[in-house]
């Protein structure tokens, strides 16, 4: 057994999700001694703190050992020892970082979405495929047990043919009085790639299209509910992309799937993310966690009566999925892959073509809301 060790270079490790997800998958990887390949070496990967803040840079590589980390991404780009460039850093501005990753020969993994523009998102795919290199984009929602059960269901043909979707995400995100937000500024500004639609619809994308049933076709309305909004120094800005999107979407097969998102909604439901899925023989809603049931045959009756209230109890109608698999940190499972793809050339289904349809329903949706009709996907090609 040898230890191969691998440079990975993340940008962005100072943010919300770069340190407290992907920096944390990959420390991780390292004090178990690295991640076991097919051939019994074990991989360590060795991560270089990148950003522009240098007191965070410093007190974050502390906190974790004592990691090298730099404020200047050319000098990392220029490392030999450097073989993946991670970014986790705002959308805004990403196409011109991978670019710069892959005209220094990198391979790149990145957080989604993978670009603002559909031409751009291509471009990079394209580049990425002449260039021979490994690219992925994470789509880390695709691991949450409660997705991980919807899609047993899924494959075991338990819903018969699948007649409708209903998913529902959001929570009240605070504009900074009288509390702090809980998403960044960056998020609420178009110049940085901000705006729900190109944030979350990436998600969605991947979720229907490995889970539910590859989308055909998309009608959306979206608004901007809080149009002002404090950052994170207290101080107030206008907000000029949307907060609140709702959409449905033709599945491949004839399903039809309503899909309400919002930043501006109090939740009253299991989770914050619920997904409802209705078949000819049976129906499932799961969330993040949790995912419950009901077949045909132990569907109720259920009645209206005008002169009393329901007496049917239909949370109680449902049969709770037993957690058979053990949960799995999602942006782990994807470094794991990922790395797997880079070492021994393992498969690896995120790639930048995925991303790109992400990036593809996100620009079909403010096209959708623009001339108000129905916007076809068509396939993507390199």
């Amino acid at each position: 057994m040898a230890i191969r060790r691998l440079g990975v270079a993340v940008e962005g490790a100072t943010g919300r999700l770069g340190s407290t997800q992907h920096l944390r998958s990959l420390m991780a990887l390292r004090s178990e001694g690295g991640l076991p390949l097919a051939n019994g070496d074990r991989l360590v990967p060795e991560p270089i703190l990148l950003g522009r803040n240098r007191e965070k840079l410093a007190a974050l590589a502390a906190a974790n050992g004592g990691l090298e980390w730099s404020t200047d991404r050319d000098v990392c780009l220029a490392d030999p020892d450097i073989a993946v460039y991670f970014d986790a850093s705002a959308t805004g501005g990403r196409p011109a970082r991978i670019a710069a990753a892959l005209d220094a020969g990198k391979h790149f993994y990145v957080e989604k979405p993978l670009a603002e523009t559909l031409a751009d998102a291509l471009d990079l795919a394209r580049r990425a495929e002449r260039a021979g290199l490994k690219n992925g984009v994470v789509q880390d929602k695709l691991f949450l047990p409660g997705l991980v059960k919807l899609r047993k269901l899924y494959e075991t043909g338990f819903f018969g043919r699948v007649l409708s979707v209903r998913l529902d995400f959001g929570w009240w995100v605070f504009d900074g009085a009288p509390y702090p937000a809980q998403r960044p500024s960056w998020n609420y500004r178009k110049a940085t790639g901000g705006g729900l639609i190109l944030d979350m619809f990436a998600h969605w994308r991947y979720v229907f299209d490995r889970l539910l049933g590859e989308i055909k076709a998309v009608s959306c309305r979206h608004m901007t509910a809080l149009p002002e909004r404090r950052d994170e120094n207290g101080n107030p800005y206008r907000v000029d992309v949307e907060d609140t999107a709702f959409a449905i979407f033709e599945l491949a097969g004839g399903a039809v799937a309503q899909v309400s998102s919002s930043w501006a909604s109090r939740v009253k439901r299991d989770d914050l993310l619920q997904i409802q899925v209705d078949g000819t023989q049976g129906s499932a809603v799961c969330g993040l966690h949790r995912c419950f049931v009901q077949p045909l045959a132990a569907t109720p009756k259920p009645f209206f009566d005008a002169e009393r209230p329901q007496p049917m109890v239909f949370d109680q109608q449902w049969q709770e999925m037993p957690d058979v698999e053990p949960l799995r940190n999602g942006y782990r499972a994807g470094w794991e892959m990922f790395l797997k793809h880079v070492a021994e050339d393992a498969a690896f289904p995120s790639s930048f073509l995925e991303g790109a349809k992400s990036v593809q329903l996100a620009e079909a949706c403010y096209r959708s809301d623009r001339e108000r009709r129905w916007v076809d996907l068509p396939p993507l090609q390199l």
